[in-house]
């Protein structure tokens, strides 16, 4: 996943200032990697490197340049490998995320050179060629073969032809008198003052660049050391440090909540509080008052929502009905902050292309953010509290604050959110001993007096771990700000109106979508979230439960599930998702072994049986 950017003069040398403002919003996509081509006196020159596009275009002269096509990359699978990809006179820059290139290279008889999923897109290309296909025709087949998000600019110095397509629509082109210009998003394009803006969706847009015999120089710049992105591994003997106890603890006789639960106590007949003051949640308006809600928002044959879009299952059955029930035309967003799972991203791509629909990312600084989080959890294990698990995913709370930042870019005042109304988790506040609100209905809910008596309590846990004071802090608070503090304005939750059904929202993911599933884990929950398999395992080693068992719970106060079926299902999700967590701690660069030691060694809530 990339922004990808690009300007060609007719005539004379490109605009420089119009380059460098393309090239800085195309960074807001991703900013782990860059690239760049450029054409100066008959030749072409491509320049790679695992660094911000910003210092790129710094040390790389921009002028007397008749073209410069260029990318901002975050990081996905292929991460060994760069773009643009290059190879038989072909030169490519993707961005999206092709899942099934591994089936794709069986059947083209082309052999193949780099790990990146992009360069199926040059095989297809040139087999195409081989067979007698025409150069505009080409990206129909692509399309046709590549399931996944794939926006391109595929460039044949050769012939002096550039095509651009996608399937999704994250490609905006632009003519002006002078220049031709192409970007992931409209926004950079009509900030330029270009007026004539074209979305290229399904179609292919033929351009004329510079001819050229070869593909000309490749330069490779290297400055990292950590791997982004490293694979899922597996070590038995690491995997054995895992401890799978099953405690014995007395257990409401309703739910499945246990005696460790923060602020639970039990009536005569041993049912829970939580329980006894529980009121339905996954009790839908009707559906005709979010039509007539909407209403006002639609715009005819142009993108008239936004959906805040994480990849994962909630967000991804959301967009679904979005689509094709409310009969609307989003735009996804995705604030990707660095711990978002490959498979998360995946899944981002799968939905976005069969569905037809652009997907804005905001990335954060992923190794800054990964820094904040490595030195929290650092501090954490120093001194191990269960309240303070909450300081590893602080950093994700400026979702919130872009989506402002999008609507304000696009023009689009409504946001639509895809959020499961059971995912209540009322201990992972209860372990900083605050009680349980019982009147909330939305996950996240806005009130200034309760997130400053979260903060005093959680600043009072910090201060037996100095370790939190540290330059991640103003990174949290305002990411914590922007969620219970700010205004929440054209803001509306899908499963208000529609009914959150597991069954349903499984069998149209995996059978309508082919989305992927962890190899780690039954459920479809939580797998696109990195943190969690990790806090989850924190959870059940020292409390006996996880979110698994709470999402159990309200499921069968919903009546949506048996007990004993809860009981079962939690069984195998509360397991060490091993995989996950060496990945997880692996891009946080701390020793497995160590951090998994401290964790087994904190005292039990529970009683060992």
């Amino acid at each position: 996943m990339c922004g990808i950017f690009g300007v060609v003069s007719k005539q004379h040398n490109i605009n420089v200032g119009h380059l460098k403002e393309l090239a800085n919003h195309s960074r807001q996509r991703g900013r782990d990697s860059s690239g760049l081509i450029t054409f100066e006196a008959g030749s072409y020159a491509t320049t790679r490197a695992d660094f911000d596009i910003n210092k790129l275009l710094k040390s790389t002269s921009l002028n007397n340049k008749k073209l410069v096509f260029g990318h901002s990359r975050l990081v996905t699978n292929g991460h060994t490998d760069n773009q643009p990809v290059i190879r038989d006179g072909i030169i490519a820059i993707h961005n999206g995320i092709i899942v099934n290139d591994e089936e794709l290279w069986k059947d083209i008889n082309v052999e193949r050179k780099f790990q990146i999923d992009s360069e199926v897109i040059i095989a297809i290309a040139l087999d195409c060629l081989e067979k007698g296909v025409a150069l505009e025709d080409i990206p129909t087949h692509i399309l046709n073969k590549c399931k996944g998000v794939v926006a391109c600019a595929l460039l044949f110095p050769s012939m002096g032809k550039a095509l651009l397509f996608s399937n999704n629509g994250s490609l905006y082109v632009a003519d002006s008198n002078d220049s031709l210009y192409f970007s992931s998003e409209s926004y950079p394009l009509t900030k330029l003052g270009l007026s004539v803006v074209h979305k290229v969706i399904n179609e292919t847009v033929v351009w004329d660049i510079p001819k050229a015999n070869n593909t000309g120089e490749v330069k490779d710049c290297h400055s990292r050391k950590l791997d982004l992105v490293p694979a899922l591994s597996f070590n038995a003997e690491k995997e054995a440090l895992l401890e799978y106890n099953e405690p014995v603890l007395k257990r409401c006789t309703k739910c499945i909540l246990p005696e460790t639960m923060p602020f639970i106590h039990f009536d005569s007949l041993g049912v829970c509080n939580y329980c006894n003051t529980y009121k339905p949640k996954n009790q839908p308006k009707p559906k005709e008052e979010l039509f007539e809600l909407v209403e006002k928002y639609r715009r005819k044959g142009e993108p008239d929502c936004i959906v805040p879009f994480s990849g994962g299952r909630d967000s991804c059955y959301g967009l679904h009905l979005i689509v094709n029930e409310l009969k609307m035309k989003p735009i996804t967003y995705t604030y990707d902050w660095g711990l978002v799972t490959d498979l998360g991203r995946r899944n981002i791509s799968r939905m976005c292309a069969q569905l037809g629909v652009e997907n804005i990312i905001v990335a954060a600084d992923i190794e800054k953010k990964r820094k904040n989080v490595a030195i929290n959890l650092k501090a954490w294990l120093k001194s191990p509290h269960l309240g303070m698990m909450s300081i590893l995913t602080a950093g994700d709370k400026h979702f919130f604050r872009h989506v402002e930042t999008v609507k304000k870019q696009t023009g689009i005042d409504i946001n639509l959110w895809g959020v499961n109304p059971l995912e209540v988790t009322h201990f992972k506040t209860g372990f900083l001993d605050i009680p349980p609100d019982f009147e909330g209905k939305h996950v996240y809910t806005n009130g200034a007096m309760k997130q400053l008596h979260y903060q005093k309590k959680r600043f009072t846990a910090m201060m037996d771990s100095p370790g939190y004071f540290n330059s991640s802090l103003f990174d949290t608070l305002a990411g914590e700000y922007f969620r219970s503090f700010t205004e929440k304005k054209d803001y509306f939750h899908i499963f208000d109106y529609w009914r959150w059904d597991e069954t349903e929202l499984d069998n149209i993911l995996l059978n309508q979508y082919d989305w992927e599933k962890a190899i780690d884990t039954p459920t479809t929950w939580r797998i696109g979230d990195a943190t969690a398999a990790f806090y989850n395992y924190v959870y059940y080693t020292v409390a006996g439960f996880t979110e698994h068992d709470t999402f159990r719970s309200n499921q069968i106060r919903e009546g949506d599930i048996t007990r004993d079926e809860a009981l079962a299902l939690t069984r195998e999700e509360n397991k060490p998702r091993y995989p996950n967590i060496k990945w997880y701690l692996d891009v946080l660069g701390i020793d497995f072994g160590e951090a998994i030691r401290t964790v087994n060694s904190i005292p039990k809530l529970y009683k060992s049986s």
